[in-house]
């Protein structure tokens, strides 16, 4: 989905897993800068076919979004699962990037994965549930994790909408240095999918200039959409000092 407006920096939003770019739609609304919503690759079909997807798939489907955009430089802003990806279409785009925000989003150390960046105990428990079960978490787990501060008809959205995505996305690992631009890091205080505890471990890996808070949970372009949009009008004023 594109958003049109006037500005010389545009803004790409990255969603976490299981979820569709329409996540970001409220914190876009009267936002006026350019925006891109990129999807994931293969949402409308079986999670068979996507189950074949490996994480450099999902970035050259995304890469192939951000190439057909007609805004120049953009600021990538990414969610969870999603900041392994940004990572990694940063480096395809360095000529255009402008900064990056990450939103209580994953940043591995250079030649690590989603679930490097995990405890140990948690590591070793996520890759047998990933085998096992898939990636699809089991509805209560949703509920408290993901969607903990939801209201629930928005957390019914969430949870009947949750794609299941292929298990590469989480144990593929990327080769890119952070790049050398503007970085934000938001994080949630309330979250119970990425704890606090953790996303301090990802602001330590991401090294921004700068940190913002938001007590929300893991979804707070759902949760407060307004808070997020005022923190990326604040970083875009920041970035182009």
């Amino acid at each position: 989905m594109l958003k049109h407006a006037q500005g010389e920096i545009g803004f790409v939003f990255i969603h976490g897993a299981g979820l569709n770019g329409q996540v970001w739609r409220k914190v876009i609304e009267g936002f006026e800068h350019p925006c891109l919503l990129v999807e994931f690759p293969l949402r409308r079909d079986s999670s068979h076919s996507r189950s074949r997807l490996s994480l450099e798939d999902y970035v050259a489907h995304m890469k192939r979004q951000v190439d057909e955009w007609e805004t120049r430089k953009i600021i990538i802003v990414a969610h969870s699962i999603g900041g392994v990806l940004a990572l990694r279409l940063a480096s395809e785009l360095a000529d255009r990037l402008a900064g990056i925000v990450a939103v209580g989003a994953a940043i591995p150390k250079r030649r690590g994965s989603f679930l490097s960046i995990l405890p140990i105990p948690q590591r070793l428990l996520l890759s047998v549930l990933l085998r096992t079960i898939g990636t699809k978490p089991p509805e209560s787990a949703l509920r408290t994790g993901l969607c903990s501060d939801l209201s629930p008809d928005q957390a019914a959205e969430i949870v009947n909408g949750f794609i299941p995505e292929a298990v590469r996305l989480y144990t593929d690992r990327i080769d890119t240095s952070v790049p050398d631009v503007p970085k934000l890091y938001v994080k949630l205080t309330d979250d119970k999918e990425l704890r606090p505890s953790l996303q301090n471990k990802m602001i330590a890996n991401l090294s921004p200039q700068y940190v913002r808070s938001l007590a929300t949970g893991h979804l707070p372009m759902i949760s407060n959409p307004a808070g997020l949009r005022s923190i990326l009008e604040i970083f875009l004023s920041e970035a182009q000092q």
